[in-house]
This record gives structure tokens, sequence and C-alpha cells, in this order.
């Protein structure tokens, strides 16, 4: 009677193989994973512009939305802002927190560097009144290129897009170490189409 089998060389030249294709493989799985994790990021913070504009409208106060550790990359807070001072009274509610490890680089032009107030009427407003409007850029590690931008519309409107482009304020930059943004001129009608 015949045996069916694998000889010793021939399962070690599958387990060759084997190896070879999944090295080949694992650099584009690393990228669509890290792909997601900007996704993620982006829709997370936009839903967190949106919770706090429904909070202001709902409570008819100012509700602020800020960096922390002025920075969006380590994460946010949702306050309701009672004296007026915004995110530098501790005393203010917490309604929201977001905390990341930074391992995504959040920036933001001008307007929204490190924070967004609503007035009672979901108006994004500066403290001393004024409409406010800008771009949260999620940007990639290895270029100054924005995959993803959070527009704040001087009406309110948040929109996400998912647009590749060169962006001045995304500095490359490694490992887990924290992007900080320079502060550029509000283009009004930068987020117009």
């Amino acid at each position: 009677m015949r045996q069916q089998g694998f000889t010793l060389i021939e399962l070690l030249l599958g387990l060759i193989v084997s190896g070879i294709l999944a090295s080949l493989a694992t650099p584009s799985f690393k990228g669509l994973l890290e792909s997601q994790q900007r996704q993620g990021v982006a829709q997370s913070l936009a839903a967190g512009l949106r919770y706090a504009r429904t909070e202001a409208i709902a409570r008819n106060q100012p509700v602020v939305i800020h960096a922390r550790e002025d920075d969006w990359s380590q994460g946010w807070r949702v306050i309701v802002d009672v004296n007026g001072r915004g995110y530098l009274d501790d005393d203010n509610p917490v309604l929201l927190e977001h905390q990341d490890n930074g391992g995504v680089a959040i920036v933001g032009n001008g307007p929204v560097k490190n924070q967004v107030r609503f007035s009672g009427l979901g108006e994004p407003v500066f403290s001393g009144g004024g409409f406010r409007a800008g771009t949260v850029h999620v940007c990639t590690t290895d270029q100054a290129q924005s995959l993803y931008q959070v527009v704040l519309a001087p009406s309110g409107r948040i929109s996400l897009r998912s647009e590749r482009a060169e962006q001045a304020l995304c500095r490359s930059y490694s490992g887990t170490q924290v992007l900080r943004a320079a502060s550029e001129p509000a283009a009004p009608w930068a987020w117009r189409r």
C-alpha cells in the first residue's frame, strides 16, 4: 500500500514561501490599519464637535470643546462655559472627554487651533463675539499632507472631508512625538467649494 504525504523538504519549501508572502503583505496591512485609525479619529472629532454644538443649543449656554494639553492629538474635552472663561476655569462641568495617545497627528488652523466655542444658538464664536470658522487636519505621519479635514463653517455646520492635500500645518514626526501646530491665518473662503 502506498502512503501519501509531504516530505520534509516540501514542508520547508512551503513554509519559506508562506513566510515570503506574509512579509510582502505586512506593509500593506500596516498601512490599512493606520488609515483606519486616522479615519476613526477624524470621525470621532467631528462627532465631538457636533455633540458640543448640540449641547450648546439644548442648554442655550456656551459650550466649549478644547484640545487636551493644547494638542488635538492628545484628545479633547467638551465643557459647559458657565463663567465665560472657557477651559481655563476648572469649575466648568465636563460633558465629554476623549483621550488619545497622540499616535495620530491632528492640527487646527488659527481659529480652531486648540478650542471651539459654540454660543447658545449653536454658532461657533470667539470669546469676544464674532463668528469662527476653521479646519482641523488629520495628517499623515510621513509627509506634510492632510488626509482628513474636519471643517467648521461660520453657521456651525461641521463636515468631514477625505481629501489628500498638501498642508503646511502637517509636519512629519516620528514615533509618539507630539505634533504642535503653528498658527496660520484664517481664510473664511477656504471652507467653501
